[in-house]
């Protein structure tokens, strides 16, 4: 069975004769996600052991980090204007925006990972700041119009939700592609320095990123959205609380999640060998696959908040249980993380399927199409998260009174220099390893329990939306009637 008759297959999403999209189309939509999580994953998950094996000061590196999320904060409210206002010749919306970014994000991917290791402190940080800068700039022009494309591909809700689950598990193969090549490439045995792995995973993302460029339709929608002031923008945002409440707990989620970037450290630092890691991966991908394909049915069964939340408290719970028994039994350790890949891996691809929802409870709230909006927030988040993770662990990791390993290269010249850590900084390590993504989990999932907007309720508002029943005959079918009545009137007075 090939890669593609895979998943296509075992999901038979051509049984739907109302579908829209075409199996080449939907094809083409998954794979790109592929391309871009493995740039993705490189810049987030390994960007942080490329920056030590450089020598740059990690303080000085978190610092930098979150001081361009200001300027991500307004490239991305900049980009959801613009991106809600252009009208191209060709009458598309998103694929435009996806030809630009095509070349755009490998080759800064690229140029982030190859910085000259033998220039002083300040050149480097220079660079960093600079390359980082542009890749966050690149990766803007891509992501809000990947995400948003679902709307235009199709406006049935179901065919979006599977849309969604099938690009998330072709997303979660591009990372694990990308975790391999990293981590093998850099390992011990071959050796090679993160400008070779960059290029390489840089040449996997442009061939998977491009087929979506051709083969995408823009079938749906097509209407001019609403030009927006600042003013507007923010108006319409803190009228969306749907969008607000999810994202902010999105944010202790995603922001929290140091364990990808800490992944090399503690697999050679705690279980003595840096491919460590990639075996534990390789493990639980079986479980986490198998459920992520339950997902779509498991959404016709069952609301995709309360799954959510369900694997919210799972993925705590199993945390904790891994902390307390510790990392001296290896074989135990590798056994929570394949249960933990259950939870974790229905609710990576369920992440991003609420932003639609929210978009389209926007829109029948406030009459205002503003996808472009939505969907930046979401970039927002996603590239806002992954700096504060990157900056949180290299903060941690002082905490914790790491010692510089920059005298190596890549793990084979760490082993051979033997370079250690004290007993207080590993059991630090362990700690912030296991716990601090659990805390963020924890947290997300008290924001999360006010969510509360139903599938049955956002199938009702996309009708509406789309002119075939009023807006009454909408609300008067509402799951959380009452609840949107009070909010839609405490709107008002406000």
């Amino acid at each position: 069975m090939s890669s593609q008759d895979g998943v296509i297959f075992l999901a038979k999403p051509n049984k739907n004769p109302l579908w829209q999209t075409s199996k080449k189309e939907r094809m083409s939509y998954y794979v790109y996600f592929c391309g871009q999580n493995m740039i993705y994953t490189l810049v987030t998950s390994f960007l942080m052991t490329a920056l030590l094996f450089q020598g740059v000061d990690v303080s000085k590196a978190a610092g930098i980090t979150l001081a361009i999320k200001i300027w991500d904060a307004v490239n991305d409210a900049i980009f959801g204007c613009i991106f809600d206002k252009v009208r191209f010749k060709s009458g598309k919306k998103f694929i435009p925006w996806l030809k630009v970014s095509l070349f755009a994000i490998p080759l800064t991917t690229v140029l982030l990972f190859s910085m000259p290791k033998g220039g002083s402190d300040v050149f480097k940080l220079a660079w960093y700041a600079i390359t980082y800068m542009l890749w966050d700039t690149a990766y803007t022009l891509c992501d809000v119009p990947i995400y948003g494309m679902v709307t235009a591909m199709t406006e049935r809700v179901d065919e979006r939700t599977a849309l969604q689950s099938y690009k998330s598990i072709w997303g979660g193969i591009g990372s694990g592609l990308s975790t391999i090549i990293a981590t093998i490439l850099v390992g011990e045995g071959i050796g090679l320095n993160y400008s070779v792995v960059s290029i390489v995973v840089a040449v996997g993302a442009l061939l998977t990123m491009f087929p979506i460029c051709k083969n995408g339709v823009e079938r749906c929608g097509g209407e001019i959205d609403e030009s927006f002031t600042i003013r507007k923008m923010f108006k319409y945002l803190f009228s969306n609380k749907k969008l607000l409440v999810y994202y902010f707990g999105y944010f202790f989620n995603g922001a929290f999640n140091i364990m990808s970037t800490l992944n090399l450290a503690a697999s050679f630092y705690l279980f003595h060998d840096s491919r460590f890691s990639m075996v534990v991966m390789v493990l639980s991908a079986l479980p986490m696959l198998v459920f992520a394909l339950l997902v779509p049915k498991m959404v016709q069964k069952y609301d995709k908040i309360k799954i959510f939340l369900t694997c919210s408290v799972l993925t705590v719970a199993l945390s904790v249980v891994m902390w307390v028994i510790g990392y001296a039994n290896m074989w135990i350790f590798v056994a929570l993380c394949v249960l933990r890949a259950i939870p974790q891996g229905i609710q990576g691809v369920m992440l991003f399927m609420f932003t639609p929802d929210c978009a389209e409870y926007g829109k029948f709230k406030t009459g205002i199409e503003a996808k472009g909006i939505t969907f930046a927030i979401q970039t927002f988040m996603v590239k806002l998260t992954g700096a504060v993770s990157s900056a949180l662990s290299l903060f941690l990791l002082g905490v914790i009174k790491w010692k510089d390993i920059s005298a190596a290269e890549n793990f084979e010249q760490l082993e051979k220099l033997g370079i250690t850590q004290t007993p207080e900084t590993l059991e630090g390590l362990w700690f912030i390893f296991i716990m601090v993504p659990a805390i963020g989990v924890a947290i997300a999932s008290i924001c999360w329990f006010f969510y509360r907007l139903s599938d049955h309720d956002v199938q009702l508002m996309t009708e509406a939306n789309n002119g075939k029943i009023t807006r009454e005959e909408a609300i008067a079918q509402l799951d959380n009637k009452k609840d949107f009545i009070k909010e839609e009137a405490f709107v008002k007075k406000g």
